[in-house]
């Protein structure tokens, strides 16, 4: 019998709310600014979330990436960090860490997970090359792309139905993936891509089982398996809490379980251990060497990868508490609570929760506004200008264009609100879903938006948009007329 704490607390009074498992020791003061102030700061950035200063900031849900909140034990640890540049006792710390916890023998370090994903499509991906995946993540597309590859995206019809009951929603299809090779053969497909915890359609992880029969496919048709193990913790969490035959496993056996079904893991630091960095990781010392002469050359030597050797002792520490219930189930625990939230109030969003952050539904939020004029990124911007609240679009802005230079329009439109590993409270949950609400009941006033500055890759990271009326204006003006001088 599994006897690791159990992350569920019954109140008394019978409220089911998220109880954190952690205390506040350290605070950074927040600027909640007036409306005005935030609708000028949207027209400023481009009505682009990720060009917005934390001056004008109230909650940061962007991302979580780099912005989790570490531990005390993973700031002791940077102190004793070893500043050599070849041979650093902390790289070798942080190398214990990974055979302990992925059960992996060889490591590549890389500054970021996207340096990660660089290396590994420069090596394994040619011109013609087909990588199936159970869904893309926006780097990741670029850089097979960049590579001269394709991607196929095989997860089951319903993944992409916002509105669901299925657990694993990020199962990779085994009939789609034996099609994929049928179609293309074996030798044009360098290796199958999992993603733990598919970041664009709403966090959604895939089950063991599942991983268990990709893995049977690869071993028959000799194809490599690549786990993304950026989102693993909250995935393993979905996994002991969905997956009957995982119900009274460990965290940490389950990470393992995970881990060993893959020949090759990397993952984003800046996710998986709070930290910043990344790395790659298997035991084939084959898979390794055709690797291991690009760190050098892209990110610094092989015993640091352009990461700073303090968060490297950060990282090691990070990987071990990734096998802490209490940890990896703060993040989940605060998205169901907010789902439920949305839910209750008739606030379109993806169901069930997932990890990394909460969903919603921007295509049924907004429905007058067409998938061109990027409702999602509206929403987005809307939300700001509502709440002081940034988030994150995912959805066509967030994808690419056609080679006649129309859009691609994605699958989904969602408005992300990630939620970093112990960094909100659950008052500020509350204030989230209050304003959304708000927003929600003034949709009607929401308009469409439109490039005037657009990046010819990762055009949601530096494109500047417009809004195509003066609905933010007006908007913002609403707003005043309900809340008065209030904030």
């Amino acid at each position: 019998m599994n006897s690791e704490p159990s992350n569920v607390v019954k109140f008394y009074n019978g409220e089911q709310i998220p109880l954190e498992l952690h205390k506040v020791r350290v605070v950074q003061k927040l600027h909640l600014v007036p409306v005005e102030r935030r609708l000028e700061a949207a027209r400023e950035a481009g009505f682009n979330t990720f060009q917005l200063s934390t001056n004008d900031v109230y909650l940061d849900m962007l991302t979580d990436s780099g912005v989790n909140a570490m531990s005390d034990n993973q700031i002791a640890a940077m102190f004793r960090a070893d500043d050599a540049y070849a041979g650093s006792q902390s790289f070798d710390r942080l190398k214990q860490a990974v055979r302990d916890v992925f059960g992996k023998e060889y490591l590549l370090p890389a500054h970021q997970g996207r340096a990660c994903e660089n290396i590994i499509a420069r090596t394994f991906v040619k011109p013609g090359d087909v990588v199936p995946m159970n869904y893309h993540f926006t780097t990741t597309h670029a850089h097979i792309d960049l590579n001269g590859g394709k991607i196929e995206e095989l997860v089951a019809d319903e993944a992409v139905n916002p509105v669901s009951t299925n657990p694993f929603k990020g199962n990779l299809d085994p009939g789609k993936l034996r099609d994929c090779i049928a179609r293309h053969g074996a030798g044009k497909i360098p290796f199958v891509r999992m993603e733990a915890s598919t970041n664009l359609i709403g966090g959604q992880p895939f089950s063991i089982a599942n991983m268990r029969e990709i893995r049977g496919i690869c071993d028959e048709f000799g194809i490599m398996l690549v786990l993304d193990a950026s989102l693993i913790g909250e995935n393993a969490y979905f996994i002991k809490m969905r997956e009957d035959e995982f119900r009274d496993a460990s965290c940490a056996d389950i990470l393992k379980t995970m881990c060993g079904l893959a020949d090759l893991v990397y993952f984003s630091a800046r996710k998986v251990s709070s930290s910043r960095g990344g790395g790659i990781c298997t035991n084939d010392r084959a898979i390794a060497k055709k690797m291991e002469h690009l760190v050098p050359l892209f990110e610094g030597f092989l015993t640091y990868g352009g990461i700073s050797v303090r968060e490297i002792e950060a990282m090691a520490v990070g990987l071990y508490e990734t096998t802490d219930l209490t940890v990896i189930s703060q993040s989940p625990s605060f998205i169901e609570y907010f789902i439920g939230q949305m839910v209750d109030m008739g606030i379109p969003c993806v169901t069930p929760a997932g990890g990394l952050g909460a969903h919603i539904d921007a295509g049924r939020f907004l429905p007058h506004i067409p998938q061109e004029d990027y409702p999602a990124g509206a929403l987005a911007a809307a939300f700001f200008i509502a709440s002081g609240v940034r988030g994150m679009e995912r959805g066509t802005l967030s994808s690419v264009r056609d080679e006649k230079g129309k859009d691609i329009l994605a699958d989904v439109e969602l408005l992300r609100l990630a939620f970093p590993r112990r960094v909100f409270t659950l008052s500020q949950v509350k204030y989230v879903a209050d304003r959304m609400k708000w927003l929600y009941d003034n949709r009607d006033l929401i308009g469409g938006l439109e490039f005037v500055e657009e990046p010819p890759v990762l055009r949601f990271f530096m494109g500047k948009l417009r809004a195509k009326s003066d609905w933010p204006e007006k908007l913002a003006a609403k707003y005043r007329r309900d809340f008065g001088e209030s904030l």
